[in-house]
């Protein structure tokens, strides 16, 4: 079970709003949509959990890029959301590279003269890091730092990080209002 939400930081507080991704594909559709829920370029968040696997945050500033924070990569590349979050650059990777990879591979997706990959990355293209990856520090600034964040993750229950974070920024009844 999923849970997204809008968090926009407005001049009387944050405000929340539960939101669909259905239509999202792409990290620029949930920066535009996350965008929309601003008047004033105000900072905002977007929340996603997948329940007791793995949670995110995207920070949204205005017209800047978006800020990424992934708790479990490895549990979010099994996500359609996830996979969203999980961009080349979040990752590491150099697009380039993935068409290199793409070349290497016959049809049936195994490499030339070699046996089946085994699955342990997204689409056959190299390998999807255990853990957080991303900016742990995107919301050090409204007072959750780097160490916090990363230790929500850890603790066991990734599906009470979003609040835990809602507390601390202030917006803890406003999220439970939007659930």
């Amino acid at each position: 079970m999923y849970f997204a939400a809008l968090l926009a930081r407005t001049e009387d507080g944050w405000e929340a709003r539960d939101t669909e991704l259905d239509n999202v594909e792409t990290l620029d559709d949930l920066a535009d949509l996350a965008r929309e829920a601003s008047a004033d370029e105000d900072t905002v968040l977007v929340l996603i959990e997948q329940e007791d696997v793995w949670f995110g945050v995207v920070r949204v500033d205005g017209e800047d890029d978006p800020r990424i924070y992934v708790s479990d990569a490895s549990a979010a590349a099994r996500s359609s959301y996830g996979e969203i979050l999980l961009t080349d650059e979040l990752l590491g990777r150099d697009p380039d590279d993935e068409l290199e990879d793409l070349d290497a591979l016959d049809l049936d997706g195994t490499e030339e003269g070699g046996e089946e990959a085994e699955d342990d990355s997204r689409d056959g293209l190299g390998p999807i890091p255990a853990g957080p990856v991303g900016e742990a520090d995107l919301l050090a600034d409204l007072g959750v730092g780097a160490a916090r964040l990363r230790s929500l993750g850890e603790d066991g229950a990734p599906g009470e990080a979003l609040s835990e974070i809602a507390d601390a920024l202030g917006a803890g009844e406003v999220l439970e209002a939007a659930r």
